[in-house]
C-alpha cells in the first residue's frame, strides 16, 4: 500500500478507532501481568519498537493533515473583520457547549456499541455455535435463559467483562471529545463569521439567550445522531441503492462513450517523446516498458488463442491452467511483497518521504502503467474467452 492511499485512509481509520480499541480492551491481560512484562529485558526493545512505530504514525497524521489543508485550503480567503469573528464565537458557543459531543457520540457510539457487545458478545447466537460447533439455527430456537446459561459455563465473569469494556472505553472516548470541543468552536466560528453578517449574528445570539434557544442551541448537535435521525437515513438508503442498480446500464453506456484510457502501447513515437520530456526520463526507458508489457500481453493473447483438439475438455482444462498460473502469480507476488516488506521494515530507503520528486513521481507513473497493462490484458483475456466460446459448442 502507498504512502498516498494509506493517508488518504488514515482520516477513516480515526472515526472507527473507538470500536476496535473496545473489542481490545476485551482481551486485554490483567494489570498484574502487564507489569511483569514491564520488568522483562525486552522492555528496551519493545520501547524501541513502540517509539518507531508512534514515530512513523506520527509521519503519517502529519501526511493526513497536509493532505485535508490542501482539499480545504482557506489561505486565499479574506481576512475575518474581528468583531465579526467575536460574536461568532458566542454563537458557536451556544451551539457546541461542553459536553455537547459527548452527548452526540453517546446517542451515537454508545448505542451502537453495546448493540454490538449483544450480536457478538459470549451469548450471541453466533459465539455459542463457534464454541460449541451447534449450527446457529438450533441455538437461535433456544430461549434467553439458556443461552445465558451456556455463555456463563464458558465465561462466568462474561458480565462484568462487558461492563468492563464500557468503563474502560467510555472515559478515554469522553476525554477525546472533550479535547476536540474547542477547535471544533473555533473553526465553526470562523465559517459562521463568513457566512452570517453581524447583524444576523447578533439575532442568532439573541435567540439563544432566550429559553427556547438555550433548549435548541444544547441539543442541535446531539440531535443529528439521534436514534431517529440515524434510522430514517439507513432505512432512506436501500430505494438510493435501488435507484443506481436500475440505472446502472444507462450510466454504463453512458461512460463507455469517450474512447478508452490511453496505455504506453497505444502512443505514438511523438507522443512517448513528448511524456519523456515531460517526465524528464530518457525516452527509451519508457520504449523498453511499451515493449515489456506488449510482449507479456501478447504471450497471454497467444496461450489463449491456441486451439485445442480435444474441445470436450477446453474448459476444465483452461480452468486447470488458469488456477495453476494464477496460483504461480500469487505465490510469486507474495514471496515478492514479503521480501520487499522485510527490505521496507530494515531499509529507510524504501520510504517514498525520503525520495526525491522526480523519482517518487517516475515510480508511480509506472505502478500506474503496470496497472493498466494488467487491466488491458485481464480485457484481453476475457474477451478471448468469450470469442472461443462463440465458436465452441458448450459441452454442457
Amino acid at each position: 500500500m502507498t504512502n498516498k492511499f494509506r493517508t488518504m485512509l488514515l482520516a477513516g481509520a480515526m472515526l472507527a478507532a473507538p470500536l476496535p480499541a473496545a473489542v481490545l480492551a476485551q482481551e486485554a491481560p490483567a494489570a498484574e501481568t502487564v507489569a511483569q512484562d514491564a520488568a522483562t529485558p525486552a522492555d528496551a526493545e519493545t520501547e524501541a519498537a513502540l517509539a518507531n512505530a508512534k514515530a512513523k504514525m506520527q509521519k503519517e497524521m502529519d501526511a493526513a493533515i497536509a493532505l485535508v489543508e490542501k482539499m480545504f485550503d482557506t489561505s486565499d480567503l479574506p481576512p475575518i473583520e474581528p468583531a465579526r469573528l467575536t460574536l461568532a464565537e458566542r454563537t458557536t458557543a451556544a451551539l457546541i457547549p461542553d459536553g455537547s459531543l459527548e452527548k452526540m457520540m453517546d446517542n451515537l457510539y454508545g448505542k451502537m456499541l453495546r448493540t454490538i457487545l449483544e450480536e457478538t458478545g459470549g451469548n450471541s447466537d453466533l459465539s455459542l455455535s463457534i464454541k460449541t460447533g451447534v449450527e446457529s439455527d438450533r441455538i437461535a430456537a433456544l430461549d434467553a435463559d439458556t443461552k445465558n446459561a451456556v455463555a456463563d459455563l464458558f465465561d462466568p465473569h462474561r458480565k462484568e467483562r462487558e461492563d468492563q469494556v464500557m468503563k474502560v472505553i467510555r472515559p478515554l472516548i469522553s476525554e477525546a471529545l472533550a479535547d476536540l470541543e474547542p477547535p471544533m468552536r473555533a473553526g465553526l466560528a470562523k465559517a459562521y463569521a463568513r457566512k452570517f453578517s453581524a447583524g444576523q449574528l447578533t439575532e442568532l445570539n439573541a435567540f439563544f439567550a432566550t429559553p427556547a434557544g438555550q433548549s435548541y442551541a444544547g441539543e442541535s448537535l446531539a440531535l443529528q445522531a439521534d436514534p431517529e435521525v440515524m434510522l430514517a437515513m439507513m432505512k432512506a438508503v436501500p430505494p438510493l441503492v435501488t435507484k443506481f442498480i436500475d440505472r446502472a446500464p444507462t450510466i454504463e453506456g453512458q461512460l463507455k462513450e469517450l474512447p478508452k484510457e490511453k496505455g504506453l502501447a497505444d502512443l505514438s513515437d511523438t507522443e512517448m517523446n513528448k511524456l519523456a520530456k515531460l517526465m524528464k526520463v530518457d525516452v527509451q526507458t519508457l520504449k523498453d516498458n511499451r515493449d515489456m508489457w506488449s510482449e507479456a500481453a501478447t504471450e497471454t493473447e497467444a496461450v489463449e488463442a491456441a486451439p485445442s483438439d480435444d474441445w470436450s475438455g477446453s474448459d476444465e482444462a483452461a480452468d486447470a491452467a488458469a488456477d495453476g498460473a494464477e496460483a504461480a502469480v500469487a505465490a510469486d507476488a507474495a514471496d515478492a511483497a514479503a521480501a520487499a516488506a522485510d527490505a521496507a521494515i530494515d531499509d529507510p530507503a524504501y520510504d517514498r518521504g525520503n525520495w526525491s520528486e522526480a523519482d517518487r513521481q517516475r515510480v508511480e507513473q509506472l505502478e500506474e502503467a503496470a496497472s493498466n497493462a494488467s487491466s488491458a490484458a485481464f480485457d484481453a483475456q476475457e474477451e478471448a474467452v468469450a470469442n472461443a466460446r462463440k465458436k465452441t459448442p458448450s459441452t454442457d
